[in-house]
């Protein structure tokens, strides 16, 4: 039978474009020292898309820079470049990220990236996804002649190299301690293929930010020294999703891509993703297994995925539908491993997006194997397929798989190809290199305990189209299946414990020395004998806001400080006039200041909740999706008016401020005199607060669902 070609432009690619030279790049060490050397080599235009990006990133380690070599980071990187070459001009795109991830990313990055550098640099937030997606795109494009795409961003927590040493110093985490070995791909190339590149690129810019960028006036070939050729003249395929948005069209590139090279494979089929969530992908596998002469599946994940909520959805998702895959395997053709090096804190973060299949096709990219990269965020695949006879593409693709397999296995490449021609298969080669060492283990496929039902709903975690802000909000908190009174009143005497907790530190413990609450009561207490303390408390208040000092600290300092009656007083007059500041600044520094300092995704949601008025504001505050200051920020640059802006703080804040002033002080005085008195009255007061949260929540939840039912007209009201 004839060989078909798997690549297909506009079926499953968007352009395929000639590459004058490629290199595999596996991990960040690879990619950083071969970014650093061809960033110094523009001379035009810089062009990077991004996930994530962190401006203090080093490229280069201190022993590849050289003992009193400068080293500069991102930011001085770029900035250095363009004022030494006066034609230069460098442009930064990044995730307008969610405030979910924000303790997870540089705060302000556009100070660093945009403010502080030359102004031939440019920094922009990108925002144009529909509700719930990203921006996933990892792209650099030199002068459109040398371009870079794959999994790794410009961030922390990147760098790593093939050995994966446990606790290497020079593998940073987010908080600069060492970090989790990191495993990635990420794929360079030169001429045509680049151009192209750089024209994805600049659309995305434009979508971002309604401006258009000029094209790159390079005319030299552009390679970085040192870097090693794996492959010339070559054509590459840019891989696409986009989803619908606005005036433009969704783009399924991606998706049908996965499928056709799965359905092309005759021999093997080996893949190394950071996920395994996409029902689509999952089944067409499944149909493979089943054949007789189906191809060998080899999966390479990670242990666990990152963060909570990951392995309670993600990692128990992929579970259920290896379980699947498992069950139709009939053949033994299918091994579901994760990379093992004994001795490291943490295993392996493979956060890799690569498949190959039979030494013919290689994909590497950006694109993970869930839902969300079929079609939800932005991603871009570069591919490579070998024709009929076309062996040194296909000697290449063998190469990079040897390469890779021999980083896992901790083997020789010889032997792997020694132990497919004797076992007769790529599935068992690997098996019998395993070894006890470091190498690839077996997954396990059994679900530790039942999961949750709403963290493994693929519509709500995993979605591949663009879900509405307010059927997201019934679905996590429908107003007619709250939680439990039992477990609102196991949270609320959590909260009471922890507030008792929190006095009897300040009273017994050295932590009343070094507590900033601690530090605030004793600032406070020398305010109160002042003639201006109401001026001088509304005034701190203010300030603090500004500052992004936590406003519950400051109302436990002030109940602490003053006593309940005018400890209320105070906490709520300054809270008010604090945050009628931040809605004047908000309003007066308009969207798009506020969209660089908050980020253009919050703005984008309140717009949306801006509708519903006054009840929007209350519930914010009932229960706060951002900061304080943030959202009174966000307030004052949106539609959201004047009136509903203060009364819903106003009747937000209260009860919860109440309820805080009320719980301290009854502490206070239980701790001071533990008389069966004031504990009694400190329960009857927690059960109180208690009742009212409960009933106050029920309230709101039917109101936002009544709100969310009711037609709205293009004015906001209902």
């Amino acid at each position: 039978m004839a060989q078909t070609r798997i690549l297909q432009p506009g079926l499953n690619c968007w352009r395929i474009r000639r590459a004058h030279k490629i290199a595999f790049l596996i991990d960040g060490a690879d990619y950083f020292t071969a970014l650093y050397h061809g960033l110094l080599l523009a001379r035009s235009q810089v062009l990077i898309l991004s996930w994530d990006i962190y401006s203090r990133l080093r490229l280069l380690t201190p022993e590849q820079a050289g003992p009193d070599a400068p080293r500069p980071d991102l930011s001085e990187l770029l900035d250095g470049l363009v004022r030494r070459h006066r034609r230069l001009r460098a442009y930064v795109l990044n995730w307008d990220f969610s405030m979910l991830m924000s303790l997870n990313r540089e705060w302000l990055p556009i100070y660093r990236l945009d403010w502080k550098t030359h102004r031939r640099v440019r920094f922009e937030m990108d925002d144009h996804c529909p509700f719930g997606g990203s921006h996933h795109q990892k792209v650099v494009v030199i002068d459109d002649r040398l371009a870079f795409a794959g999994g790794l961003d410009l961030t922390r927590g990147r760098w790593d190299t093939q050995e994966h040493r446990p606790r290497d110093p020079r593998r940073l985490a987010i908080d600069d301690s060492v970090g989790r070995p990191y495993h990635d791909v990420q794929m360079a190339v030169a001429g045509p293929v680049a151009e192209a590149l750089g024209d994805l690129a600049r659309e995305r810019w434009r979508r971002a930010t309604g401006k258009s960028l000029p094209r790159a006036r390079g005319d030299a070939a552009l390679w970085p020294p040192g870097l090693r050729v794996d492959l010339e003249e070559v054509d590459v395929a840019i891989v696409r999703t986009e989803p619908a948005y606005q005036e433009y069209s969704e783009c399924r590139e991606i998706e049908q891509l996965y499928l056709d090279s799965i359905a092309a494979a005759r021999d093997y089929i080996y893949i190394e993703n950071q996920y395994f969530t996409a029902p689509a992908i999952a089944a067409a596998l499944q149909q493979r297994l089943t054949e007789d002469e189906g191809p060998d599946v080899i999966i390479n994940l990670p242990l666990r995925t990152d963060g909570w909520l990951a392995n309670q959805s993600m990692d128990v998702m992929r579970i259920q539908l290896f379980q699947k895959m498992r069950a139709a395997d009939r053949h033994g053709r299918l091994g579901i491993y994760y990379p093992d090096v004994p001795g490291l804190d943490e295993p392996i973060n493979l956060h890799a997006k690569l498949m190959i299949v039979d030494d013919r096709f290689v994909r590497i990219g950006s694109s993970n194997l869930n839902n969300r990269s079929m079609g939800l965020d932005t991603e871009c695949d570069l591919a490579i397929e070998a024709g009929p006879g076309e062996f040194r593409i296909s000697d290449a693709i063998h190469a990079l798989r040897n390469r890779l397999l021999s980083e896992h296995l901790d083997v020789e490449h010889v032997l792997i190809d020694r132990e497919v021609q004797a076992r007769g298969s790529l599935l068992g080669a690997i098996e019998a290199l395993r070894g006890d060492g470091r190498s690839l283990k077996p997954l396990e496929l059994q679900l530790a305990e039942e999961p949750n039902p709403i963290l493994t709903d693929v519509q709500l975690v995993d979605p591949e189209r663009p879900i509405g802000a307010d059927l997201l909000l019934h679905e996590f908190v429908p107003a007619k299946d709250t939680r439990p009174a039992g477990q609102q009143v196991v949270l609320w005497v959590i909260v009471v414990a922890s507030i008792a907790a929190l006095g009897a530190a300040w009273r017994f413990t050295p932590l009343s020395e070094t507590l900033d609450v601690a530090t605030l009561v004793s600032s406070l207490r020398e305010l109160r004998d002042a003639p201006a303390t109401p001026v001088l408390m509304l005034l701190l208040f203010v300030i603090a806001g500004l500052a992004l000092v936590p406003l519950t600290a400051l109302v436990i300092a002030t109940a602490v400080a003053f006593g309940p009656l005018f400890g209320f007083a105070y906490a709520l007059a300054g809270s008010l006039v604090s945050a009628l500041a931040g809605y004047a600044l908000g309003a007066g520094l308009g969207r798009r200041t506020v969209r660089r300092l908050a980020g253009k995704r919050i703005n984008a949601v309140s717009r949306k909740l801006a509708k519903r008025g006054l009840l929007t504001v209350i519930v914010v505050r009932v229960v706060p999706v951002a900061p304080f200051t943030v959202i009174n920020l966000i307030a004052g640059a949106s539609h959201i008016r004047f009136r509903d802006f203060m009364l819903g703080t106003v009747v937000g804040m209260v009860p919860g401020m109440f309820a805080i002033v009320l719980l301290v002080d009854r502490a206070a005085a239980s701790l001071r005199s533990p008389s069966w008195q004031n504990i009694l009255t400190l329960i009857l007061v927690a059960s109180a607060v208690i009742l009212a949260g409960v009933l106050l929540s029920r309230h709101l939840l039917n109101r936002a669902e009544a709100a969310t039912e009711k037609p709205v007209d293009a004015a906001g009201s209902r």
